[in-house]
């Protein structure tokens, strides 16, 4: 069941990534197929027409989408790793030990008793914890983001395809974020609401939520995640000072006006903010430990996408402004 949920996953994400790669391609008989892909992608001053587009306000539902799913799935990951992955060390262990942590002295518990996860088992339990946290981090700054920084001008719109493969991208992040586990997980909740309809509240045991023991596991993650993460927060922190930079330069809300943005990655490159998405999911890459294939079609996805959209805004700058930086690449600093 578990493989048929990561290959159903695989072929989601070959599917949305296969049509920007080949557009990306430049080969003249995919011509067509170039302007096609470039009319769904276009966005904010890219965006020509206003046919079957919508507002580009509508990022927020990109990211309310994340952030909703995000934790509804890192909540009873996190729930199912601090009751049934822990202590995270190679130590023997007993049910009876973490029953007498959680409920206060009471050796009844009825959570899989006989079951002894393996090390591995509770590391990919919790390292699914850890990737799921980037997630919500992120997903929950660009809600800020799209509320307090950025000041959309009114004539600012996406094509109705790009809204739709945005949902499916921010659908697909998380769920392919906690696929590794996340039919145990659903097992695990279905057992205790079964346990519950049997037992009534009275009967259950009365869990005590120990702080330090939901986040001792996660500091005790491998080289892989930690490494991960500080990549992740490098990105991070350069995408909110890109972003800031961005909704600055429209001084007043609605302004159909372009500045040319300076300051920070944008020294370097036409769309600074794209090339930190990029470092973020290398990020999350990196802290999956690059085992999992539906987090490497994840990255991929970002990087056609992203570069695609980078060489169309970094074409319009150049005719747009006479006096544009011609130091500057489209994405990737010295490269691209």
């Amino acid at each position: 069941m578990e493989l048929d949920l990561v290959s159903l996953l695989r072929l989601a994400w070959t599917a949305a990534i296969v049509p920007i790669v080949l557009a990306s391609l430049p080969v003249p008989f995919l011509g067509f197929l170039h302007r096609l892909v470039k009319g769904f992608a276009a966005r904010g001053k890219l965006k020509g027409s206003t046919r079957f587009t919508v507002p580009q306000r509508y990022y927020l539902h990109f990211y309310i989408v994340a952030v909703i799913l995000t934790t509804c799935l890192l909540i009873p990951t996190w729930f199912y790793a601090y009751v049934e992955m822990t202590p995270l060390s190679s130590e023997p262990w007993s049910y009876s030990t973490i029953t007498s942590h959680l409920i206060g002295g009471s050796n009844t518990f009825s959570f899989n008793k006989a079951r002894s996860p393996t090390l591995s088992q509770k590391y990919k339990v919790w390292q699914t914890v850890f990737l799921l946290l980037l997630m919500e981090i992120q997903a929950l700054r660009r809600v800020h983001e799209t509320l307090n920084v950025f000041h959309y001008s009114p004539s600012a719109r996406m094509h109705i395809f790009g809204y739709f493969t945005g949902l499916f991208f921010y659908v697909m992040v998380p769920i392919s974020l906690a696929s590794p586990c996340i039919i145990e997980v659903v097992n695990f909740l279905r057992g205790q609401i079964a346990e519950f309809i049997v037992k009534g509240r009275d009967r259950m045991p009365d869990i005590r939520i120990d702080p330090p023991g939901l986040v001792k596991p996660l500091l005790s993650l491998g080289r892989c995640q930690w490494v991960g993460a500080a990549i992740f927060f490098w990105g991070w922190l350069h995408q909110l000072r890109c972003h800031s930079i961005l909704g600055s330069l429209r001084e007043n809300k609605g302004a159909d006006e372009y500045i040319i943005p300076y300051g920070d990655w944008f020294k370097y490159v036409s769309c600074p903010h794209y090339f930190a998405e990029i470092v973020i999911y290398a990020g999350i890459l990196v802290a999956s430990g690059g085992y999992d294939i539906t987090v490497w079609l994840l990255f991929i996805f970002v990087v056609a996408n992203l570069s695609f959209a980078a060489a169309e805004t970094h074409r319009w700058y150049k005719q747009k402004f006479e006096d544009y930086p011609h130091t500057r690449r489209a994405i990737i600093p010295f490269i691209y």
